[in-house]
Order: structure tokens, then C-alpha cells, then sequence
């Protein structure tokens, strides 16, 4: 359910629609109601958002953005209240596709949203100025495969980045190689590790791996991205570099790439 293109609701209409769309992971106010008040991290993610919104340009009026792993849409709204000129959001769940379609139509922002993974990303066709890859990677099975498609097909310039971490926040210098004897560096804390989640984390089933801080950076650097800004714990500004040359792009780089 969502509001239709001009329809105008009063609080009330905007608190039952919030309601029969919920729960919502997003808190977001539309018509002075709030979609996840009660929201166990706070006002999340304007809290988060609030530590390194200055790290994003104010004026991206002539920027195209795809925020991939959208949710109840508020990055996507985000981007457009700077001008984005063209905004595109993607989700595998229809639940969340429903509560940020709601949100736009609400604040009368145009943005797309469609019902796609990470890993159909090669089906839009187009690359982006600006694509926002935040709290998505450790809810998935294949996460360097993610990256690499991210950076295959739809990176033009920026990517926002964000995962959770655990483990060392330290980051360990690491040789251009070792020979097959040399195993001490693996039981650093500082070396750059994925935690794996067999059963679960957190009562979630859909968090898989969790990088430390090393392997987050390195996970990045391996995908073709260059770290530019560390504006907050988690999270990190990157432009594209050069791509490996066997980094995975399946499912295909499409017709005429």
C-alpha cells in the first residue's frame, strides 16, 4: 500500500498507512508521524547520517545516485533533498521497496525504486555518479562478489560504503606476499578478517559475514575502489580505480560493455 502520485493524506490517513506498512527499520517523520519511533538505536539512521552527511556534496544537482540495498528509502530521500538529479532505489524485499515508496510519495520526491539484489545490479544497464552501498554487506552470502559487481557495472565515481565491524579496529600492515610457512600473521587481530556466521547474530539469520576494520578497507581496495574519506567509524567515501583484471562481474557485463 502507498500513497498515489498526488494523493495528499492528513496525519491520521499518513499514522495508518505507517502502521499497515510496518515494521519499519527506518525512522523517518512524514506528517509529523514517525515511522520507527520506538526504534531500538534511537533515531536511526539520522544519527548515523548526522556523523557524516558533511562528508557527501550539499549540491548534487547534477548527480546521478543508486542506493542499493534501499530499505524504507531514507539515503534515497537523502540524496534528492540535495538535488540529486536522478535517484534510483533497489531492494530485494518488497516490504521495504512498499515503505519507501510511501515515504516519497509523502514528501513529493521523485525517486525509482525497483525490486532488485545487489547481484542483478548489471540488469539496470547504467553506471551512477554517487552509489550508496550502506549496511548491506554482511547480509550477504557472497560479499566480495557484491563489491565486485558494484564496481562492474554501476560505479561511475563515488561510493558510500558502510558495514558493521567486529573485532580489531587496528589495521596491520601487510607484505605483498608470504611464503607457505609463514602463518603468525594470520592470528593477528589486525589482519584482515571476515568473521562467519553459521547459525546467528544478533536473532538476525541474515547476517553472514562480518568484516573487521582491515578487511573492510582491504575488501575495497580488491574491488577497484580507492579509499578518499574515513568521515565515520564504519563508514567510508570511495572512487572507483582500476578493477582487477579476474574481479567477477557475473552475470555478464551486457551488450555492448
Amino acid at each position: 500500500m502507498s500513497a498515489a502520485a498526488g494523493e495528499v493524506l492528513d496525519r491520521d490517513r499518513t499514522a495508518e498507512r505507517i502502521k499497515s506498512l510496518g515494521p519499519w527499520f527506518h525512522n523517518m517523520n512524514l506528517n509529523g508521524v514517525w515511522t520507527a519511533p520506538d526504534h531500538p538505536l534511537g533515531d536511526y539512521p539520522a544519527i548515523k547520517w548526522k556523523r557524516f552527511s558533511h562528508a557527501i556534496p550539499a549540491d548534487l544537482s547534477d548527480k546521478s545516485v543508486i542506493d542499493i540495498g534501499c530499505n524504507g528509502g531514507f539515503y534515497s530521500i537523502e540524496m534528492k533533498r540535495r538535488g540529486a538529479r536522478r535517484v534510483v532505489g533497489i531492494d530485494h524485499d518488497p516490504d521495504y521497496l512498499a515503505q519507501a515508496q510511501f515515504a516519497a510519495d509523502v514528501l513529493g520526491l521523485d525517486i525509482e525504486f525497483h525490486q532488485l539484489s545487489v547481484y542483478d545490479v548489471a540488469q539496470l544497464g547504467e553506471r551512477f555518479d554517487v552509489v550508496i552501498f550502506m549496511g548491506v554487506l554482511y547480509h550477504l552470502r557472497h560479499p566480495l562478489l557484491a563489491l565486485d559487481l558494484i564496481r562492474g557495472h554501476v560505479a561511475g565515481d563515488m561510493l558510500l560504503f558502510q558495514s558493521m565491524q567486529r573485532g580489531s579496529g587496528d589495521v596491520a600492515e601487510v607484505a605483498d606476499d608470504y611464503p607457505f610457512t609463514e602463518t603468525g600473521m594470520f592470528d593477528r587481530p589486525d589482519y584482515p578478517k571476515l568473521h562467519f556466521i553459521e547459525k546467528r547474530y544478533a536473532h538476525d539469520p541474515t547476517n553472514w559475514f562480518v568484516p573487521n576494520r582491515a578487511a573492510a578497507e582491504a575488501m575495497l581496495r580488491s574491488a577497484g575502489f580507492v579509499i578518499e574519506a574515513h568521515p565515520e567509524e564504519e563508514v567510508y567515501i570511495c572512487r572507483c580505480a582500476s578493477q582487477p583484471s579476474d574481479a567477477a562481474v557475473y552475470p555478464s557485463r551486457g551488450a555492448g560493455r
